[in-house]
Formats: C-alpha cells, structure tokens, sequence
C-alpha cells in the first residue's frame, strides 16, 4: 500500500507551494506526488491520469482540498467514486479530516456522513466558482458602461507599411509590389489594410 498526492492549480503562474508544503508536512514521498497546471473542467490531465494508473487497491491519494480533484460537482462524485469504489483506494482531504475514507469505509453511518459532507462541499464549490463568474461578469459590464476598453490593444502600424497602403490605396503600385515590400499574403495584407483604414491611421480612403 502506497501513499500518493495530487495536486492542480488553474493557470500557469498560479502556485502549488502550499498545496506541496501541506503534502511533504503529511509525509508523502516526493516521488509520489502529482501536480498539474491546468482547468479542472475535465481529468484528461496528463499527470492526473498518470497518478490514476498508479493508484491501486489499498493505497491512500491525498489532496488538499476537494476542488483540486474537480471544479464540477457532479465530476467530483463521480471521479471519487471510481477511486474508492471501482480502483479501491482511500482518499484524504486535508482541508477537511472528516473527508477521511479509511475511517468511515467500515460502518454505514460513516459512509453516510462521509458521503453527505463530500455532497455539500462538492455543491459548495462549485457554487462558489459560479458565483466569481457572475461577480466577473459584472464587474466587465460596470467596466465597459464606464468606457473601459477590452480584448487586444489596437495594432500599431509601422510608417513603411502605412507609406506601402496608401500608396496601394491611392492606386500608385500594384498588389504584386505592395505584397512584396510588406512580405504578405494578399489576405492579411487586405485585412491590414481594412484595420489601418477603421483605426483612421491612412490618410487615403480604400474603394
């Protein structure tokens, strides 16, 4: 029987130090932890999925808390399930002791409670994450109501590709000639053209 942990932030400049600080102070070989950078909208996680082959019948997963496995409620109980039921192992989160396994696995009132509190927690955090998104959404249309911008900055065109677009615009050079000082496809040297022309940076009108 093996002891293993896993844990999962969302992005890459998110940091895992506490959850590996609160792993190492559990006792878990270094070898045996698990962690991935990534959303946890699914579990096609390259080292989740490494971890799962490795984890057997009688081993113990750590996590430290119950929304590093899953940020969906119902992916939640449905991947603790596969781990305790169909591979067998035990799970302990250690933000919540009573999310405990090995201690309720043997008594029905214990896997009542267990399964109750994994239920709310799960329901909790997801209700939360739903909750950031709305306050997100809010906080972009109060934004944008003030005038504030958002999405990519207006591209800053170069005085050689603008002297080269109007001297097109103005029907002074060809398309072979403009294409080839700007080293463009016609496509994306036509879309340049048209995002010059909206951001009022040529001086000639495009017909």
């Amino acid at each position: 029987m093996a002891t293993y942990a896993y844990g999962r932030v969302s992005a890459r400049d998110q940091n895992l130090l506490r959850q590996l600080e609160a792993f190492a102070e559990y006792g878990v070989p270094q070898k045996n932890i698990y962690c991935d950078k990534k959303t946890g909208k699914n579990f096609e996680r390259k080292n989740y999925c490494r971890l799962i082959k490795r984890l057997h019948s009688g081993d113990l997963l750590v996590i430290k808390s119950i929304d590093r496995l899953g940020r969906n409620y119902s992916m939640i109980i449905e991947e603790w399930s596969r781990i305790t039921r169909k591979i067998r192992a035990d799970i302990l989160v250690l933000d919540m002791p009573l999310l405990d396994t090995r201690d309720k696995a043997d008594t029905l009132l214990g896997k009542f409670i267990s399964d109750i509190v994994l239920q709310v927690l799960s329901f909790v955090a997801e209700n939360e994450r739903d909750n950031i998104r709305m306050r997100q959404a809010e906080g972009i249309a109060a934004a944008k109501k003030k005038g504030v911008r958002f999405g990519r900055p207006p591209k800053i065109y170069t005085k050689e590709f603008l002297a080269v677009a109007e001297s097109y615009a103005k029907k002074q050079i060809k398309l072979a000639d403009a294409l080839c000082a700007t080293h463009m496809t016609a496509g994306n040297f036509f879309y340049h053209l048209h995002r010059a022309s909206e951001l009022s940076v040529l001086s000639a009108p495009i017909k």
